[in-house]
């Protein structure tokens, strides 16, 4: 059973296609979006040898044209190097501004294929093709790609719609538990944000995800629902698209303190910002004293990390680490703006949160 998603933003509106055996669709899913049957590949390593050849075959049945490239799998890809590679070889490759360019793999792929699609001849269309739990209820939907600085995570991109989002749900069975666990982390942000339903009920259905199709694929198509409602309103993040961020200002300075490395994954790292965001609402008041232990706990059943003491190896101190959480995208006007909760699925913007409670909820938590 496929379910289809609509992303309703004019011009720019496309559908995010979710369940199992669109891999082996793929050529006639996005035939249709070609003026001419050609198609270039990004992908990584690993995915390259899980899932290219039946993508490769799949489009030639359809009869696209298709050439790949793949990269090295890892967070590091992300980096100037890497997409400059990749432009200069879809320009080698002479992708122009009517061809597809096809991310296939995870959010690394789709940040870095989408924005070099942004950038090549001023915009080339692209479709997403996410592998990894994280990408197809995140990062493949809303058009946000990018690449890192040494100064921190994304702050390098472009908003970029794509104008197709085939997210093959068989392709999960192929990833370590880790790795799923770690897109986990992205499904239970949207009940910890706008959905105390939702997490409920992934409090029940959430341990056998890995099992049960039918739940698998309800998770999924409820998290890009409710991603795509809110980019809808909200594209380019003025307003309401900040609450998506609910972990990431407190995961993405533990990514850059552990160096983008397999010390801590993306999601593993918007886990425990989940955790922290919580301890610090209820330091500070906002919402009861329950909720942080029933996110702890049900991270915990999951197999997530929820503190810092969670993280192998040192890390800086919480002085450093506030200066990381410094360097985040959703600073304004030199105001660290964080993403807190008045209860489960009740998440709204701070900007006037002092650094002494954020000190000292880092402090507990290791």
């Amino acid at each position: 059973m496929i379910r289809t998603v609509p992303v309703a933003l004019g011009d720019r509106s496309y559908e995010v296609r979710i369940g199992p055996g669109l891999i082996d669709q793929a050529g006639a899913q996005i035939a249709p979006l070609l003026s001419r049957p050609r198609a270039a590949i990004l992908t990584d390593e690993t995915v390259a040898r899980r899932h290219l050849p039946r993508l490769l075959a799949a489009l030639k049945a359809a009869g696209i044209e298709a050439t790949s490239l793949a990269l090295p799998a890892g967070e590091a890809t992300k980096s100037w190097d890497h997409l400059g590679r990749a432009v200069e070889w879809l320009l080698a490759e002479r992708i122009e501004r009517r061809d597809i360019v096809i991310a296939l793999g995870g959010g690394v792929i789709g940040d870095l294929a989408g924005f070099a699609a942004a950038i090549l001849r001023r915009g080339v269309r692209f479709v997403q093709m996410p592998t990894t739990l994280l990408a197809q209820v995140d990062s493949s939907v809303g058009g946000k790609t990018g690449i890192n600085s040494p100064h921190g995570k994304n702050l390098i991109g472009a908003f970029h719609q794509p104008g197709l989002v085939l997210a093959d749900t068989d392709a999960l069975a192929t990833l370590p538990d880790r790795d799923f666990r770690a897109g986990y982390g992205e499904v239970v942000k949207y009940g910890l944000l706008g959905d105390a339903g939702f997490f409920a009920w992934l409090e029940e259905h959430g341990p056998r995800l890995r099992t049960d199709p039918a739940a698998l694929l309800h998770a999924v198509a409820h998290s890009v629902a409710m991603k795509a409602g809110i980019v809808e309103r909200d594209e380019t993040e003025q307003g309401e698209r900040a609450l998506l961020n609910l972990g990431h200002t407190f995961g993405h300075a533990l990514e850059s303190a552990t160096g983008y490395s397999a010390r801590l994954l993306h999601g593993e790292g918007v886990a425990i910002g989940c955790a922290l965001a919580f301890d610090l609402s209820a330091r500070l008041g906002l919402c009861a004293q329950e909720d942080p232990s029933r996110v702890a706990a049900h991270l915990a059943a999951m197999g997530m990390p929820s503190r810092l003491s969670d993280i192998a190896g040192s890390l800086p101190d919480d002085a450093g680490l506030i200066a990381l959480m410094g360097q985040d995208k959703k600073v304004v006007d030199g105001r660290l703006r964080l993403i807190l909760a008045h209860g489960i699925g009740r998440a709204f913007v701070a900007d006037d949160v002092a650094p002494t409670a954020i000190a000292a909820t880092l402090a507990a938590a290791r």
